[in-house]
């Protein structure tokens, strides 16, 4: 049984919490098991507006009659948004693959603060298993992919000072990372991660000013980013352009950790069974 539970959200619209708890309530009508549901976004990064939306994502396992079915489910279960609430969830298998690639979302959604249920045990388990099959280096490659995304594309003109934010956030975990010679995850919240890295003091300051006129404002605008900031940005592009060619492929440790993911995946559609 899923046990509904509210770390982190005291401070929650309850009529959204409610909301979102209904259409988690809807899915496990279907038989299906939710093994958390958790906020994502600038509410679990640690930078919330005071129009924030509301991002539940959660990770579910179908019934075992399912994956013996002719016909395959979708690998995502999804909501329409309606207002601030956006709601949707991934397969477990799916979530897994990803993993297996360095996709970030997995790894940053167990660690989140903020969880609206979850199936005791189920955050914990994952989250062992996610240690063991995860390459930081590969993780790192997906924050890199954010920076460029975010940084990059919007050239050297005005931008939107929420999507600043957007492309400090990888850059902040990439610097996280490596303090720690690319050996370790790092926490999902960008303050946390902010707190211990050695970086120049007024950068510091400038992103903490940042975060705080974007959990004052309802619409930040655009506008040029500080020069103390344009530079971090362009400097941890330049810094981590060559860390691809830095990952030394390992068929066996991904063959050892598909290997365990299986295994883990097969326990989990089983465990219901008892």
């Amino acid at each position: 049984m899923s046990a509904a539970i509210s770390a982190g959200i005291d401070g929650f619209d309850p009529e959204a919490v409610a909301e979102i708890r209904s259409l988690l309530a809807s899915v496990k009508q279907q038989g299906i098991r939710i093994g958390f549901a958790i906020e994502s976004g600038s509410r679990a990064w640690g930078f919330p507006s005071p129009d924030s939306d509301y991002d539940c994502r959660f990770i579910y396992v179908r019934p075992l009659a399912d994956h013996l079915a002719l016909v395959s489910h979708r690998d995502v279960i999804e909501f329409p948004i309606v207002g601030d609430i956006d709601t949707g969830g991934w397969d477990l298998r799916k979530a897994l693959l990803l993993a297996l690639k360095g996709n970030a979302v997995v790894v940053e959604w167990v660690k989140s603060p903020i969880a609206y249920e979850e199936e005791p045990g189920f955050r914990s388990r994952l989250s062992e298993v996610l240690d063991a099959i995860m390459v930081p280096q590969k993780v790192a490659m997906h924050y890199v992919g954010l920076l460029r995304s975010h940084w990059q594309a919007h050239g050297d003109g005005p931008i939107k000072l929420k999507k600043l934010l957007y492309a400090i956030r990888p850059a902040i975990a990439l610097e996280w990372m490596r303090a720690t010679d690319f050996q370790r995850l790092p926490p999902m919240n960008m303050m946390e991660c902010l707190s211990a890295v050695v970086i120049d003091e007024a950068l510091r300051e400038a992103i903490h000013d940042l975060v705080i006129v974007k959990g004052r404002t309802r619409e930040m605008g655009e506008g040029l980013p500080p020069k103390r900031i344009q530079s971090f940005l362009a400097a941890s592009i330049e810094r981590h352009a060559d860390l691809a060619e830095r990952i030394k492929p390992d068929q066996d440790a991904d063959s050892r950790a598909h290997h365990r993911a299986d295994i883990f995946y097969q326990q989990e559609v089983q465990r219901a069974l008892g």
